[in-house]
């Protein structure tokens, strides 16, 4: 049914009827969390293989991969991720267990000393592009740096292109760009070919303009046919963008969320500048357990077959979203529309404009937690209040089938009550 075309009394009744709903799942005194996009126990189960690569009797390559040095990370990982990424080995340098870490390093450098040689970035006002809603740790490190977001809206095919291209070559104070291209965070949406090449092919104010491409979902396909995602490195390449790419995945959801690898790639341009930077700040990061890593996933053909099987742990979890709500409210019911990824680790869900707060209010009243309204903008302002972020991956099938429940009838009442005070005006 549709709600926006109900009369007040139709609606008074649905309300009802909702209200007892909810007041009976109060009583169940729940305790659910559908906030954070963290692997289930059962995904990291998957990986506990890796922990028998490495023992006592390992003879380690030359050089000694216990003893110090090796600042860009050992050659067989670096590899590795190259193929998977689709750039040359020289092109990666391999960080810690947090591609966030490499992330808020790079905007760090870039503010402190600029890039490449060029101008500091706190030297003047900088204004990074944000395409809404988005991830909230992206918006979290330019907020703790004085950095001015903008906010530029998503599209099935990526953020809006016309926006982009305007703002990025009428604004030399505008230095950035937030991407996750593939599954984004938390649409699910892929960029297509035509956004990649834009992106790699537009023209800045701003010379040192960067694109920091999270690709943290590129291997993270939940059917065996996933989307496909152009190669932005190899297009800038042949545009003479190629300095323009910072790129950055990791395998937090590959092996252990807590305790995986990070990987960035760039031009040769960059990297030297990175590692110019980086030799203050570490001998070397772990690369015992780096080799762990390349000992366990070996080839991009393995990396596949392990998720594959993550997949069918997590596939279910999305597709019982997907049956709940087109049962709950189809697609025309006036109060909730939900995007449907065929990867990554989210679906974006709107409401009703006004009820997102009010549904977030209503789901932790009952023992639901969701991801607090507004973390997927800037600032933490969604000016519609009507996006929430829901994160499918870490509850039991039959605990997030319950918190579906939850927020079905949630929703229904905040927007029902909303639409009551609007028929009333």
């Amino acid at each position: 049914m549709n709600y926006t075309k109900m009369s007040k009394e139709e609606l008074q009744q649905a309300l009802g009827e909702q209200n007892k709903v909810l007041k009976e799942i109060k009583k169940q005194k729940i305790s659910l969390d559908i906030s954070r996009g963290k692997p289930c126990p059962q995904q990291m189960d998957i990986t506990m293989p890796m922990l028998d690569m490495i023992n006592s009797a390992t003879q380690f390559p030359k050089p000694d991969y216990r003893n110090y040095g090796g600042l860009e990370g050992i050659p067989e990982l670096r590899a590795l991720f190259a193929k998977i990424l689709g750039v040359e080995k020289e092109e990666t340098v391999i960080g810690g267990n947090s591609s966030l870490q490499m992330m808020f390093d790079t905007v760090q450098r870039a503010m402190q000393f600029g890039v490449c040689g060029g101008k500091p970035w706190n030297a003047g006002k900088v204004k990074f592009l944000c395409p809404v809603p988005g991830y909230d740790r992206h918006f979290a490190i330019c907020q703790h740096f004085g950095i001015e977001m903008i906010n530029v809206p998503m599209t099935p095919a990526g953020p809006n292109m016309e926006l982009v291209e305007m703002l990025a070559a009428s604004d030399e104070s505008v230095k950035g760009i937030w991407c996750v291209p593939k599954y984004q965070n938390p649409t699910g949406y892929t960029f297509s070919d035509e956004t990649v090449e834009r992106l790699a092919k537009m023209t800045t104010a701003a010379k040192d303009f960067r694109i920091f491409w999270d690709n943290a979902y590129c291997v993270h396909d939940l059917y065996e046919q996933g989307d496909k995602l152009a190669n932005i490195m190899d297009i800038a390449k042949e545009a003479g963008t190629a300095d323009r790419i910072y790129e950055f995945a990791s395998t937090s959801k590959v092996t252990f969320a807590g305790a995986g690898v990070a990987v960035m790639a760039a031009s040769k341009n960059n990297i030297a500048d990175v590692l110019s930077h980086m030799k203050f700040q570490t001998i070397g990061f772990n690369k015992v357990w780096q080799y762990a890593h390349y000992l366990y996933l070996q080839s991009p053909e393995n990396v596949a077959a392990i998720m594959a099987k993550q997949a069918a742990l997590i596939r279910p979890k999305f597709e019982k979203f997907e049956e709940v709500f087109s049962e709950e409210f189809g697609e025309n019911s006036g109060i909730a529309r939900w995007t449907k990824p065929r990867g990554g680790y989210f679906i974006s869900l709107d409401v009703l404009d006004g009820c997102a707060k009010e549904v977030g209010k209503l789901c932790k009243s009952v023992g639901l937690t969701v991801t607090n309204v507004g973390d997927t903008f800037p600032y933490g302002v969604d000016d519609k209040d009507s996006n929430i972020r829901i994160a499918p991956t870490f509850a039991t099938e039959e605990e997030f089938e319950q918190a579906l429940k939850v927020l079905v009838c949630c929703i229904k009442v905040a927007c029902i009550e909303k639409l009551i005070k609007i028929s009333e005006k």
